[in-house]
């Protein structure tokens, strides 16, 4: 399985089929294959073989999975869930065993040897994940291990979902190994029984005889002691192999035996079960079950240290995409089918390689947009909007450049200092020999003009000022003529958008409104301009930025940045004179461009 991408909840795949004009990402539009949109754990993207593509939310401590709204692949999720791994027992000291193993991932097993769980159907709402930790190692003295704790997963339209903590290994003189999602193994000083399990979680643990037994696994059980004496303590049971995070990873192995001087220590069972130790032997101690796998701890003897068991592990995961639509004749970028069209998103610089063509595309071009100025400031404009049909791309690779947002203006100084700073101009999108320059950054200040870009970043507010110009695919931004909204409340003009001029500082300075696009096979606005900041007043409102992800003008406060992946203009940042509020007036980045191309499949 190669991955595509990862530790990005809401990668591009989301931003360019997602964007209508709103600040927040929402679900994908009808008939674009889509996932869930969530967020939680650290998350990994992959494709399977048949080239599926599916999102992991990776839990090893305790937290949510935020579910905010629901792909088109069904509303279910499927989950691996292995609680904490219980920790070896002393004086003979049998192994601990693997924290309940529990999974309903399609072609893989459960612990135990159990029928596979049913995929878990989720809403729109937050799912509480608990890790379960591994069971403390006995420092010294002879005694039973610890049972590790559980994992969980629970929320709206399911009944939790519960995988219960390793059983603990068996110590000297003590009744036997401990019971638990694996069981533990029994001690060798009065041949204990080893620990049961908890059915479809894992496996008992080994009994103990003239020596410990290992603490069960997910995937087997521990093994008995053998031997006399000084024979060989029973390893652990082995774990069970998964692939829900990408790449298939064996967990849940159970600990091995402890054993007296002389004899064989038990090993861990695969998947991070922890080594049984030899009696007052400083190079063979029993070791520790492999946090993030459940598995169990090392048994000791003679009262020497015992190993802890690992810490648990959440998995949910569900599928994103599918890659196998239709056919494609060029490689890179981001590729979904729609309406018998292959679509190549490139959010960052590429190549856009034509491997059967000449090729007929359809592209759209979008520059970054301008950053917002700082202090009464201008929004920054959108980045150059190029969009045709029939454009003819030769075989072979060709150079996708994806331009940078300009930076917002930088204030500096103290409190009624003029120190301010120009938002800087968006970088230019280039596909083979279409080029979209960047949009024109705020102005800032009292009195300075708007930069000209695609379309030209607003006027800062104050006094008089000018907008910046703008290209033939884009717009001016708007002017200042020094007019005052009420006492200081000065504004600086909005940030021209791809599709309408930025209004005037005191009209009141919104950014000007993107331009909507069908190429993915739903309308979609973006590269709207950025709105102008103003000063002290609180009774009026931040400024709105146009549509399709232009940012909003600061009112006292600093201007937000144009959305990702729009080309849209950062928002001005306002003004206000109260100590220390130099932060208060920055500027907002212009949003990164665009380049989409699609072709018939």
């Amino acid at each position: 399985m190669a991955p595509i991408k990862t530790n990005n909840p809401y990668a591009s795949y989301f931003d360019f089929f997602s964007r209508s004009g709103t600040d927040a990402v929402g679900a994908a539009p009808p008939g674009i294959p889509s996932g869930h949109t969530a967020t939680g754990g650290v998350i990994s993207d992959y494709t399977t073989s048949p080239g599926d593509v599916y999102r992991a939310h990776i839990f090893t401590s305790s937290g949510a999975l935020n579910v905010t709204a629901l792909g088109n692949f069904g509303n279910n999720v499927e989950y691996l869930i292995i609680a904490g791994g219980g920790s070896g027992g002393s004086g003979q000291g049998g192994g601990g065993g693997a924290g309940g193993y529990r999974s309903s991932v399609t072609g893989e097993s459960t612990g135990g040897g159990g029928s596979l769980e049913s995929a878990a159907p989720v809403v729109v709402a937050p799912y509480a994940i608990v890790v379960g930790s591994g069971g403390a190692g006995r420092g010294g003295g002879d005694g039973n291990g610890n049972q590790g704790t559980i994992s969980s997963l629970a929320g709206p339209n399911i009944s939790t979902i519960t995988s219960t903590g390793g059983g603990y290994g068996s110590g000297y003189n003590q009744s036997g190994g401990g019971p638990g999602g694996s069981g533990g193994g029994g001690n060798g000083a009065n041949s204990g029984p080893a620990g049961p399990a908890t059915a479809n979680q894992g496996y008992p643990g080994g009994a103990g005889g003239s020596t410990s037994g290992g603490g069960g696994g997910a995937g087997s059980v521990g093994s008995n002691a053998s031997g006399p004496i000084q024979g060989t303590a029973g390893p652990g049971g082995n774990g069970v192999a998964s692939a829900i995070t990408g790449t298939s990873v064996t967990r849940g192995g159970g600990g091995g035996g402890g054993i007296a001087n002389g004899g064989t220590n038990g090993y861990g069972g695969s998947g991070g079960g922890g080594n049984g130790g030899i009696r007052s032997q400083p190079g063979i101690n029993a070791m520790a079950g492999t946090d993030g796998t459940g598995s169990g701890g090392g048994g000791a003897d003679g009262g020497d240290p015992t190993g802890s068991g690992g810490s648990g592990i959440v998995v949910v995961r569900y599928q994103i995409s599918t890659s196998q639509l239709g056919t494609t004749k060029a490689t890179g970028g981001i590729i979904t089918y729609h309406g018998g069209k292959a679509i190549h998103a490139f959010t960052s610089s590429g190549d856009f390689n034509v491997t059967s063509g000449p090729l007929s595309v359809e592209y759209l071009v979008i520059g970054g947009g301008g950053g917002g100025g700082s202090r009464f400031a201008g929004g920054g404009g959108a980045g150059g909007y190029r969009t045709a049909t029939g454009f003819t791309v030769n075989p072979g690779p060709n150079t996708v450049t994806v331009g940078a947002g300009g930076a917002g203006g930088v204030t500096s100084g103290s409190s009624g200092a003029d120190g301010a700073g120009q938002g800087g101009n968006g970088g230019s999108s280039i596909f083979s020999t279409i080029t979209s320059t960047g949009g024109g950054g705020g102005g800032y200040g009292d009195s300075n003009n708007g930069s000209a870009g695609a379309s030209g970043g607003g006027a800062a507010g104050r006094f008089s000022a000018s907008a910046g110009g703008s290209t033939s695919y884009g717009n001016p931004g708007g002017a200042s003529n020094g007019t005052p909204l009420g006492g200081d409340n000065y504004r600086g003009g909005g940030g021209g958008g791809s599709g309408a001029a930025g209004n005037g500082g005191s009209t009141p300075g919104t950014g000007g409104a993107g331009t909507s696009s069908s190429i993915t096979g739903v309308a979609v606005t973006r590269a709207g301009g950025g709105g102008g900041g103003g000063g002290n007043g609180t009774s009026y409102l931040p400024v709105a930025g146009g549509s399709g992800g232009g940012g909003t003008g600061g009112f006292g406060i600093a201007g937000t940045s144009g959305e990702a992946s729009t080309g849209s203009g950062g928002g001005g940042g306002g003004y206000t004179d109260a100590p220390g509020s130099a932060t208060n007036r920055v500027g907002g980045s212009g949003g990164s461009g665009l380049v989409l191309i699609a072709y018939p499949t």
